[in-house]
């Protein structure tokens, strides 16, 4: 068997393509960032065959950088930004429109009219997810309704959809020349258009938003024996089995060897996503986390999760640097903020697309508030981090409400880890330890893990835990009374982002 496995990590700002031994160390890497689409306010998009191109170029730099070639890799696996819409021509390949992303809130008025009557709680029931813009399914019903030519192409089954992962197998796969339109159970339980229970397109929902199914991929299991299909649409790749899908966040589940119910890990990247497994049974949330799939491995029955979704965390820092150019680097945030001891009484509370988990408040906005003549860019840049760290709080909470586990230690991973100042504040406002991985691309891992089981490349998940190693731990420092004043302070400043926006 082949020594290596692939995976494409296609993720908000970037794209990169890594290759994992069997003990899951990194042996090459390569990644492109991609343009990022602000049409208006409020809107965010891809595009679709810009990612296409920066994905066949990571893949062909990294095999190239280290000496690899197809026949060296046992199999590939995907991973995605999730929910980030698409939709395309399956006899041309080109797609209709650049892709809605996950963070675009133009879809607030579709979500506001589903969570009017009954049909929200019927979405809440059976997909796991409350309306919000989040979710893929406004997206698709948006396209039909505003882009011309859409919904008749979607009437003909000519138009068809994908989240990033669907859209990348389907040109991996022969594209316009028998390209696979297929994607996961946990993909696709991020459209508000799946059933939980059935793992299958529910018709009642897809009336909700007046989606074809002939417009929707095939669901797969998340590690696929069967496969995804072979690799025809990329030469680099010819011949290799793609046999491993992942939303981003399952995949860093997986990555982390969250395999347990009660275990639980924090990836911070453009936004943040806590996931607890729970097991084989969906657990029904009451305070405002997710419902979803964590992973399917092959005929196995899947495992749940409840998630806790925050839009905007590393890209705070990203618009530190280049809205407001505080800052040449996302390094430089760690030193700016070091200057001061403390937040100098400055919260910044970046709902820049609404607030998610556990608030679900498409009408809240930015805000910075606290602010004296006292205050400096170091203070906004500690704000910064601290409302990174504030957010995951709220999650945490939410998750040990509707558990009733008490989180004993926080996994984390993700590109924000590097920072620790950041994950130091994160230890001080949970009151628990935070632990990061050596192999801190756990998403690009989880990718591969899944993948590399469906081949026989790793053969249990008890091998998979073997590899896990820690790099380095946190431990709290602040007090009692620090933590409950500084936590005050944050849900004060978050009651001020609210009724921004009419979205009714």
């Amino acid at each position: 068997m082949p020594d290596f496995v692939g995976a494409v990590d296609q993720g908000t700002t970037s794209t990169r393509f890594m290759i994992f031994d069997h003990s899951g160390a990194e042996v090459a890497k390569h990644q492109l960032e991609h343009e990022q689409i602000l049409p208006q306010a409020g809107w965010v998009e891809h595009n679709p065959v810009e990612i296409w191109e920066r994905t066949a170029s990571v893949i062909q730099t990294a095999l190239v950088s280290a000496g690899l070639s197809a026949s060296d890799l046992a199999a590939l696996g995907i991973t995605n930004q999730r929910e980030t819409a698409v939709v395309w021509d399956r006899h041309t390949g080109r797609p209709y429109y650049n892709a809605v992303v996950w963070q675009d809130t133009r879809t607030d008025r579709i979500a506001s009219a589903l969570d009017a009557d009954e049909r929200g709680d019927v979405i809440r029931r059976k997909a796991g997810l409350p309306p919000a813009t989040y979710f893929s399914g406004g997206k698709i019903q948006w396209i039909l309704q505003n882009v011309d030519g859409v919904a008749e192409a979607a009437s003909r089954g000519d138009a068809i959809f994908g989240n990033t992962d669907t859209w990348l197998i389907w040109n991996l796969t022969g594209g316009a020349r028998g390209g696979q339109h297929v994607t996961d159970v946990t993909n696709a339980s991020r459209t508000m258009l799946m059933n939980l229970e059935t793992l299958d397109w529910d018709d009642e929902l897809l009336s909700f938003f007046g989606i074809p199914r002939s417009m929707l991929p095939a669901i797969r299991p998340s590690s696929a024996p069967g496969g995804y299909g072979e690799i025809t649409g990329l030469a680099a790749l010819g011949g290799v089995p793609l046999t491993g899908d992942l939303g981003d966040q399952q995949a860093a589940t997986v990555g982390q060897v969250c395999f347990s119910p009660g275990e639980a890990k924090n990836t911070y990247g453009t936004g943040n996503f806590m996931l607890l497994n729970t097991g084989q049974t969906p657990v029904r949330s009451k305070n405002g986390l997710l419902t979803t799939v964590c992973y399917q491995f092959g005929s196995d029955k899947p495992v749940y999760a409840l998630e806790g979704s925050i839009a905007v965390t590393g890209s705070a820092v990203q618009w530190l640097r280049d809205q407001l150019g505080i800052i040449s680097g996302a390094a430089e945030t760690e030193s700016l903020a070091r200057q001061v001891g403390d937040n100098g009484g400055v919260y910044f509370v970046p709902a820049f697309s609404g607030l998610f988990a556990p608030y679900w408040r498409s009408d809240a906005r930015g805000a910075i508030v606290g602010l004296s003549r006292f205050n400096t860019n170091a203070h906004l840049a500690r704000a910064t981090l601290e409302a990174i760290c504030y957010q995951s709080r709220d999650v945490a909470d939410a998750m040990e409400a509707d558990s009733g586990v008490r989180l004993e230690t926080l996994k984390v991973d993700g590109g924000v880890t590097a920072n620790d100042l950041c994950m130091q504040l994160q230890a001080d406002i949970l009151g628990v330890p935070v632990s990061r991985p050596v192999v801190a691309e756990t998403t690009a891992l989880g990718a591969a893990y899944a993948a590399g089981l469906a081949t026989g490349f790793w053969s249990t998940a008890d091998e998979l835990r073997a590899n896990w190693n820690e790099s380095k731990r946190w431990e709290p420092s602040w007090s009692e009374s620090q933590r409950a004043d500084g936590y005050a302070g944050w849900k004060k400043a978050v009651q001020r982002t609210l009724d921004w926006v009419d979205v009714g």
